[in-house]
């Protein structure tokens, strides 16, 4: 057991890094395994892209009120998961937000001023995850409205990192961490027979640590307005839109999941910021096996009711 040591490798995947470590005697076997870990996540971009026309999710795009589109089974379950999501969250996470005009929103030095509040919520009225129609027998997806499109941004990166931890566990990996640019999973122990050790990045300065947390078996996804924002007349706006207005979310500088699977921790990060502390930790508080912890733009540390911060 003491020969042991992590290897880890960094890749750029999905438009994010990724970091895939492994716990190993040999260094060969592990590059091995992190080998497969990268060629899953480049499996599954080729699948989920929006920047390639052949692939799956922009067949179903292209075809958007036209006609159902054959998917394979895997892309489905997928579209058919994000939809529960959706459900669970009232709309505050949709991947049809891939409907909204990119002009909108750019987020650059040139944004000086908000959208016109009813232009925003004109553009945003194609996002809608009702519309999304799955044909289970024909394994198909139809978008009903000419014009909507579908994106994995919220839940792709984490669904990755969990296929990438399930293929190189097949491989025999009984300890290792897929990290996607802070969506993360983690298993089993370091070599030291210790948890992992994870750190939440301060909202104020990404690069600083604000928390720790000692962790197995978990995952682990933190969405903030640190990365990407803009401030007009002072105010600070999230580049996360709320798909019923169209308008960035304001109120909650980073939201931290941590739950059992890396692409539900993906996927509820969002939604949280979206409904604002009460609400969103409310919803998260009436889930089994998933804890959140919330940092509002008071720098005012919320947390759902089984976490206790030191």
């Amino acid at each position: 057991m003491f020969n042991n040591q992590v290897f880890k490798r960094s890749c750029k995947l999905m438009g994010n890094r990724f970091e895939l470590s492994v716990v190993a005697a040999n260094e060969q076997w592990a590059n091995d395994r992190i080998d497969a870990g990268i060629a899953e996540i480049s499996r599954i971009e080729k699948l989920l892209t929006t920047f390639a026309n052949d692939s799956e999710t922009n067949q179903v795009n292209q075809n958007a009120g036209i006609a159902p589109t054959p998917v394979s089974r895997e892309t489905f379950e997928l579209v058919k998961r994000s939809v529960m999501i959706s459900k669970v969250t009232q709309g505050a996470f949709d991947i049809t937000y891939g409907s909204i005009d990119k002009r909108l929103w750019n987020f650059d030095e040139q944004m000086t001023a908000l959208p016109d509040a009813a232009v925003a919520k004109q553009m945003v009225r194609l996002i809608n995850y009702r519309n999304i129609i799955l044909d289970e027998d024909r394994c198909s997806i139809f978008l009903k409205e000419k014009g909507m499109r579908i994106g994995f941004g919220g839940i792709g990166k984490g669904y990755a990192a969990e296929r990438a931890k399930l293929i190189m566990q097949q491989q025999g990996v009984i300890s290792g961490v897929v990290n996607a640019s802070g969506d993360l999973t983690a298993w089993g122990e370091q070599p030291d027979g210790k948890n992992w050790t994870i750190g939440i990045a301060n909202p104020d300065a990404s690069r600083q640590i604000f928390s720790y947390l000692s962790i197995s078996g978990l995952a682990v996804a933190t969405s903030g307005n640190y990365e990407k924002f803009i401030t007009i007349n002072g105010k600070k706006y999230s580049h996360t839109i709320n798909p019923k207005t169209g308008l960035p979310v304001t109120g909650i500088k980073s939201v931290t999941i941590i739950t059992t699977n890396a692409e539900i921790a993906d996927a509820m990060a969002t939604p949280v910021t979206i409904m604002g502390v009460h609400a969103g930790l409310d919803m998260i508080n009436q889930m089994k096996d998933i804890e959140a912890i919330v940092i509002d733009d008071n720098d005012r540390l919320y947390t759902s009711k089984n976490i206790n911060i030191k």
